[in-house]
């Protein structure tokens, strides 16, 4: 399969109930290892093959969710929504006059820009 803007290539990455992992090879051991990326705690899981490694994110995943669950305590996901994000001044300048121009708010126009960033990435 030819990769292209609108074929790219597949990414490291595996995605299941809201959370997201990254995956490496290690070659002396010959397997795949993963690991949850976007929140504090650590979750990591390992497969011989691309089945397996899935079948223990998913297990991971569903495990973590089962112990938060019988704890009593919430789990923690990839991300609130909520972000800080600090620019030069003139980029908060532009941008704002920007989404000003456009008749949105700030945060509209940066959600906006931040949702065509992610379609360009995948």
């Amino acid at each position: 399969m030819k990769t292209s803007p609108q074929n790219p290539p597949a990414r490291n990455a595996l995605r299941y109930r809201g959370y997201s992992a990254r995956i490496d090879f290690d070659s002396r051991e010959n397997i795949f290892i993963g690991e949850v990326v976007g929140m504090s705690e650590v979750l990591r899981f390992h497969g011989g093959s691309v089945d397996e490694l899935r079948a223990d994110f998913e297990f991971a995943i569903d495990h973590y969710l089962k112990d938060c669950e019988a704890e009593g305590r919430s789990p923690a996901y990839p991300a609130s929504g909520k972000i800080l994000l600090r620019l030069e001044p003139a980029q908060h300048a532009a941008a704002l006059v920007a989404a000003q121009s456009e008749g949105i708010s700030l945060n509209d126009w940066l959600k906006r820009a931040v949702e065509q960033a992610l379609a360009d990435t995948t």
